[in-house]
């Protein structure tokens, strides 16, 4: 794999794929997005594949990926790119943007999205002030939707970044196409509680049998099997890794044990309620975080909702069927 290095973008070259490392974008009284210098770096990555109209055998389709790096395009013909659809990814709780799956990012990218994802204010890389209050992470999405002019967008969120993005949904419905919930809960009073196990390990440094335990399925041969191959493929991301969030912040943000409800916030129930935004939730049959059960309880009441279960897995079901993720997200923004 052959990597260019600019002063500010980092681009790695692969068959299939050009990923791009935006390494800082500051947002400022110019973003439109707030009458007053906000003094803070989002750090965040952009992944896509761009195929040019002209097919996939068409040569100049990578060299337009990269123009806006002062590479020029080639001239053999007038090349453009087809718009990839935009999507800006949520992460979850004690995670960074380097806790994505690469491969499930890259398998969004193969199905033509372009895929942002980004450190919340004062975690990993970004500077501000640290905060898992969903509304401070709403405000960090929002803001990035907006300096970056992405226009209407896919809003994902993993976990914690689900409930973010459910107050996304909920304030700013206008620059949402559709929302994709990853292992989440839905706001209000819960059928089925998380797991004890979980408020144990989420105030300790995890090894590989926690991450078994917390995103994958623990009694499946199989399911253990997909975690190593996650657990290598997240392990190959050394160079400009941020830092972790740290254990004993994240900790006292948490609390001590299960709650019910988890999200008890009755405007974002209500807006699911009433929206006309499209909205897949993908979840496990085993999540000791946030049980599925919980979003089945609703389902009638919730008239856009989508829901996808996987077998024999956990907390992070993308993660153990990457590609299978990936296609279900696309087959519903296609629908």
């Amino acid at each position: 794999m052959g990597m260019i290095i600019k002063t500010d973008v980092a681009i790695f070259f692969s068959a299939r794929i050009a990923f791009k490392i935006l390494k800082t974008i500051t947002l400022s009284a110019r973003s439109k997005v707030s009458t007053k210098e906000l003094h803070r770096h989002f750090h965040l990555r952009r992944i896509e594949q761009r195929r040019c109209v002209h097919g996939p055998d068409c040569k100049s389709s990578l060299m337009s990926h990269i123009e806006r790096s002062n590479i020029p395009r080639p001239s053999r013909h007038h090349c453009r790119a087809i718009s990839p659809l935009l999507v800006e990814l949520l992460v979850r709780y004690r995670g960074t943007m380097d806790d994505w799956d690469p491969l499930f990012l890259d398998k969004l990218a193969d199905r033509g999205f372009q895929v942002t994802i980004f450190d919340y204010s004062g975690l990993g890389q970004s500077s501000g002030t640290p905060s898992y209050n969903p509304g401070a992470l709403a405000k960090d999405a929002v803001e990035l939707i907006q300096a970056l002019e992405l226009g209407k967008v896919v809003i994902g969120g993993w976990s914690l970044g689900g409930i973010a993005a459910q107050v996304v949904l909920a304030q700013a419905p206008q620059l949402l196409s559709h929302a994709v919930l990853i292992g989440t809960t839905p706001p209000g009073q819960l059928v089925k509680p998380g797991e004890t196990l979980f408020y144990e390990m989420a105030r300790r440094d995890n090894d590989f049998e926690d991450f078994v335990n917390l995103f994958f399925e623990p009694a499946s041969k199989n399911s253990r099997a997909t975690a190593e191959r996650a657990w290598a493929r997240l392990a190959l991301r050394e160079g400009n890794r941020g830092p972790q969030v740290p254990v004993e912040w994240a900790a006292q943000q948490l609390g001590d044990g299960p709650k019910n409800p988890v999200f008890p916030v009755e405007a974002v129930l209500q807006a699911l309620k009433s929206t006309t935004i499209p909205v897949l939730h993908l979840g496990a049959d085993h999540d000791i975080v946030f049980p599925v059960e919980n979003w089945y309880a609703l389902s009638s009441q919730l008239p856009t909702l989508t829901l996808v279960s996987f077998p024999r897995a956990g907390h992070g079901p993308h993660m153990q069927y990457p590609e299978a993720a990936a296609n279900h997200i696309a087959a519903f923004i296609s629908a």
